[in-house]
């Protein structure tokens, strides 16, 4: 069968570009594997959020007491319930990608799809035919040599959604999102949690401060941080416990665990899709692609977590537009790289856009920083989370290049700052905008307030 479009792989990438090429008037058929929805809505993104949400309930019926609720009896969380509510929560909505396929009239091929040459992908030995096909197959979680996920005793975070029962223990390797998230999952519902990190800090793509305050929340929550730290070897002993041996600041010793989560990275999924056949160029791990996410051969292209852009699932959907659209004859603007937002959420939350300070210093760039913490807000003492902080940082001609947050729900306040950092908005203009009352949005405000030296609740 011959169509305009095919898309091999149906994440937040794929789906998002059928979806878009069907609404142009073009006839598309999507490939996939496993589940509609990709690793994100399946095995990522969200079943995890549900899990967090869990944590959250877990976390306020303990300290109902705090709000003047009396819970009666021991408060403790039932993991098989949490677990099968979160498979739920990524069922329904795969079901609505699905739903999404059909209403666009996106014809689904279930299957291995590769690249056969000449505009062919071959399904499971069934050939198809497109004028344009877009690559995206996502990624799934390194594993280290040192490491060897097993599966049972040291899991990635797809065996990490869905553990039978809560360990007594969890060594987690890595403090980038996926790391952190799961660190604070666990320790949230009573697992001993130790966090190992290569980096200096943990959360390394985050402003230092923002790490230090994260750090600070993970011991408050009796998790150990050990950063400065590299994992030398994993193994499971006969007892069934994982022996991680470690060199850092107290330089070698062996640290034990029931679980050991390998949260270091991921690789690409670009095996056996027939790249080399056709001649589609790689470079470490990642396709090769140009400015409209076409590569080295005509007609194919290349979206998400196989190219090197910030593997996010926003990153993924954004490219998908910008590549269907420049298929499609349009002139599609260039995805802006400087200004993606970033969430991690961990309790507390952590939400980033733009520049760190230590990176606005490594570029020489003259800047300011208005800082607001949550202990002077009003909504965040009410809710009884006064964890964190509101840091903006402007350069000398007081644009936004970047924001930096950590408190209860600061992933959903930080659409603002990445519309005023991509417009080039001022802090005058920022602290000049009337911010309801009470909320945390405030923050931002006080925040520019702040750096222009006009605060007034600080």
């Amino acid at each position: 069968m011959k169509y305009d479009i095919i898309v091999i792989g149906s994440g937040p990438g794929g789906y998002v570009a059928a979806i878009r090429a069907a609404q142009l008037g073009k006839k598309v058929a999507i490939v996939e594997k496993a589940d509609l929805g990709g690793v994100c809505l399946n095995w990522g993104c969200i079943p995890t959020k549900a899990l967090l949400k869990s944590a959250q309930v877990f976390s306020y019926c303990k300290n109902a007491a705090h709000y003047g609720v009396a819970v009666e009896g021991e408060v403790k969380p039932d993991f098989e319930k949490i677990v099968a509510r979160s498979r739920n929560v990524a069922e329904t909505m795969s079901k609505g990608v699905a739903f999404l396929m059909k209403k666009n009239n996106i014809d689904v091929i279930n299957g291995f799809g590769r690249l056969a040459g000449d505009g062919k992908v071959d399904v499971d030995s069934t050939t198809y035919e497109a004028d344009a096909i877009i690559l995206a197959t996502g990624a799934r979680p390194r594993q280290m040599p040192f490491m060897p996920v097993d599966g049972q005793h040291v899991i990635t975070s797809k065996e990490a959604l869905v553990l039978p029962k809560l360990p007594a223990s969890m060594i987690v390797v890595g403090s980038g999102a996926i790391g952190s998230e799961f660190a604070c999952l666990y320790a949230s519902l009573g697992v001993k949690v130790t966090v190992i990190e290569y980096m200096p800090q943990m959360m390394p793509l985050e402003d230092e401060e923002v790490a230090k305050a994260m750090e600070r929340s993970f011991r408050k929550m009796r998790a150990t941080v050990l950063t400065s730290t590299n994992v030398k070897s994993v193994t499971v002993g006969e007892d069934g416990m994982c022996n991680v041996e470690i060199e850092g600041k107290k330089g070698a010793e062996t640290l034990t665990a029931e679980i050991v989560l390998s949260a270091v990275g991921i690789k690409s999924n670009i095996e056996n899709i027939g790249l080399e056949e056709v001649g589609v160029e790689v470079e470490r791990d990642k396709i090769k692609v140009d400015e409209h996410y076409q590569t080295s051969v005509a007609g194919v292209y290349a979206i998400g977590d196989i190219i090197a852009t910030p593997a996010l699932a926003h990153v993924a959907s954004a490219e998908a537009l910008h590549c269907v659209e420049y298929i499609c004859g349009l002139n599609p603007e260039s995805v802006d790289y400087s200004t993606i937002p970033s969430c991690i959420f961990t309790s507390p939350e952590v939400a980033s856009v733009g520049m760190t300070e230590q990176q606005a210093q490594k570029a020489g760039i003259e800047y300011k920083v208005g800082r607001f913490p949550f202990t002077a807000s009003g909504k965040a003492t009410a809710a009884g989370d006064r964890d964190g902080f509101v840091k903006l940082i402007f350069d000398a001609d007081e644009k936004l290049i970047g924001a930096h947050l950590v408190g209860a729900n600061v992933t959903e306040m930080l659409g603002e700052p990445t519309l005023a950092k991509r417009l080039g908005v001022k802090a005058h203009a920022i602290a000049k905008t009337i911010h309801s009352h009470p909320t945390m949005h405030e923050g931002l405000m006080e925040a520019s307030e702040a750096a222009m030296g006009a605060a007034i609740h600080l």
